[in-house]
């Protein structure tokens, strides 16, 4: 690990454990990403022109994404970010009064004022079920999820990997049951390329978004949204412009449409194929299964300071993330300004499910130093031997 954190661009003088936050992009990646913004600076009608080259480019990039996926490359457009690509979708939905999204009580905040937002202009129903804490049995998990199925339910959106906890969620199950129902399946996947397999066709779901500048490390503002061909009809673009009834069709509506919505530097998403490289030299499945035994080793000694159970076992749960408990009455902000400040640690503290939680992600650059690190801030800051 050592070796790998020369790779990487971060500060020497910061601990740097919130890569589940936005990431961080190795040397070479960067470097092709500046690349890619020179020459794009250059000439820009020759980079940007939707009649010369740039289509061919970004198709390029999607069916070497879409294969890293598991999925075809006009099922896969790029986006910015999988809040981007999950918006598109969900204000493409037509909902009667009374119908109902379900999903469950460990989703990102901007998901939840999404569904909030556009359930309330269509008197829908967000149906946010609880999850039996601490998460043991999955099976529990998938039975506490599906008992909120009614027959108004329309949509079932969930987390593959969930931001607030941490935790790889049984989405498998949920989406085969759902599928049956013909209930639309969604599935936020924003901490998954990079940090667990993926396969979205043996997954099933209708539609599913990723950040590629999350746990795959390409640069920020790339993601994908990937939408199950044979329900790519429902999907409107969320901006309307020169994709939806080109003049200049593609093999692929759904494409035309997402794609060409206006200038914006598109250097990010044509530098996916860099990232998929490195992951490729630097042999990442093993690197993340170092980083996950980091993860544990740090789990165990925090749970070991403040004397708290965990909110899951490790297995099936966890990949590189993982929540901790703190105790009752951590003022969650000043704890994290204070790591900050005067430890020199970056690292989230959060509120979930009634009480403060730290958030450990380990990647690549990290090391046993870090854990160290951090473990030696907790015990003087929570006031622990």
């Amino acid at each position: 690990m050592d070796a790998l954190r020369d790779l990487f661009l971060l500060r020497r003088d910061v601990v740097f454990l919130n890569h589940g936050s936005f990431g961080a992009c190795p040397r070479p990646v960067f470097e092709e990403y500046q690349r890619l913004q020179r020459e794009l600076e250059s000439e820009p009608v020759d980079f940007l022109s939707t009649r010369r080259t740039l289509p061919d480019r970004l198709a390029a990039a999607r069916a070497r994404l879409a294969d890293f996926l598991g999925a075809d490359r006009d099922e896969i457009v790029f986006v910015p970010n999988a809040t981007t690509g999950l918006n598109v979708v969900a204000r493409s939905l037509r909902l009667d009064p009374g119908d109902e999204v379900l999903s469950c009580d460990h989703e990102y905040g901007a998901m939840d004022r999404m569904w909030r937002f556009l359930c309330g202009k269509q008197d829908a129903r967000y149906v946010r079920r609880t999850l039996p804490l601490p998460l043991d049995d999955p099976a529990a998990v998938v039975e506490a999820i599906w008992a909120g199925v009614t027959d108004r339910t329309r949509v079932l959106f969930l987390s593959h990997i969930t931001s607030p906890s941490g935790v790889i969620l049984p989405v498998e199950p949920l989406v085969a049951r759902a599928r049956e129902r013909g209930i639309l399946t969604m599935i936020d996947g924003a901490h998954v390329p990079g940090q667990i397999d993926c396969d979205l066709h043996a997954l099933g779901c209708d539609v599913w978004a990723g950040n590629c500048h999350k746990w795959l490390m390409a640069p920020k503002g790339s993601a994908a949204l990937y939408v199950r061909r044979d329900v790519q009809d429902l999907v409107e673009p969320l901006i309307v412009s020169w994709g939806w009834e080109s003049d200049w069709p593609g093999p692929s509506r759904f494409v035309d449409e997402q794609e060409w919505t206006g200038t914006r530097d598109p250097s990010a998403f044509l530098a996916v194929p860099a990232a998929l490289d490195f992951f490729k030299e630097h042999d990442w499945p093993r690197v993340r299964m170092r980083c996950r035994g980091l993860l544990l080793e740090a789990r165990e000694r925090i749970l070991a300071l403040t004397g708290l159970d965990p909110l899951c076992p490790p297995d099936p749960w966890l990949g590189q993330l993982a929540a901790l408990p703190l105790p009752e009455g951590t003022d969650g902000d000043a704890l994290h300004r204070t790591l900050r400040r005067d430890h020199g640690i970056e690292i989230p503290v959060t509120t979930f499910a009634g009480r403060p939680w730290l958030r450990v992600a380990i990647q690549g650059y990290n090391t046993p130093g870090d854990v160290e690190a951090l473990v030696a801030a907790l015990s003087r800051e929570l006031g622990k031997p």
